[in-house]
């Protein structure tokens, strides 16, 4: 049986809040993965619908959430709000990484950038993973700053695989604006590298530096 009740407290960052029942009962927590079936973000104030349950530990938790104007009707089951709609956005990763391949073979682009994606995507991936578990146990999060610059950096074809896999930061609007920004401006970066071929004082500091790693 559903019950009634308005959203309390409601942190976006951790995805999780409270749901104020009458004034002499408890409230309520709901993570966002109990709202299935939309893609919209609660906020304080919204009236919603909800199934009482409880977790591993007894404690009270709302299940198959839905705001009070959200249809009945709506599929739940067959969500895709919380990741990326169609195959687009990783195709385009998947071209992006064969563009750098390419050029690093065709001599327009130095093997240490490539590599640097690589290392860059991965640390990336990692992240946005753990900061997935964070939010599900209540931790303290990666800050989104943090992980745009990391995109910034390279590391945005990790970032676009781990928010359709872990279904993270994969339905805020303003975190995915930010995120295809830094993507704009990094693919045009390495862009400008590729058009001018030869690099100059770029190659030649990223091979002194391979050089005195590598001894």
């Amino acid at each position: 049986m559903l019950e009634q009740g308005r959203i309390a407290r409601w942190d976006d960052d951790r995805g999780f809040g409270f749901i104020a029942r009458a004034a002499d009962e408890e409230d309520v927590f709901v993570h966002i993965k109990a709202f299935s079936g939309t893609s919209r973000r609660p906020v304080v104030g919204d009236t919603v619908f909800y199934q009482p349950g409880k977790d591993s530990q007894g404690r009270l938790r709302a299940e198959k959430a839905r705001f009070a104007d959200q249809p009945e009707s709506e599929p739940q089951a067959r969500s895709t709000g919380l990741r990326p709609r169609g195959r687009g956005p990783v195709l385009f990763a998947g071209v992006f990484v064969g563009f750098l391949v390419i050029s690093a073979c065709l001599g327009r682009l130095s093997w240490l950038i490539v590599g640097g994606y690589a290392v860059m995507s991965l640390i990336t991936f990692v992240s946005y993973g753990l900061d997935k578990s964070s939010a599900k146990q209540g931790r303290r999060r990666i800050m989104e700053a943090n992980l745009h610059t990391m995109g910034l950096l390279g590391g945005w074809p990790g970032g676009l695989v781990a928010q359709r896999l872990f279904r993270h930061k994969s339905s805020k609007s303003q975190f995915l604006i930010e995120f295809w920004i830094t993507v704009a401006l990094n693919v045009v970066g390495v862009g400008y590298l590729v058009w001018m071929g030869e690099t100059g004082l770029l190659h030649q500091w990223l091979d002194a530096l391979w050089q005195s790693v590598v001894g």
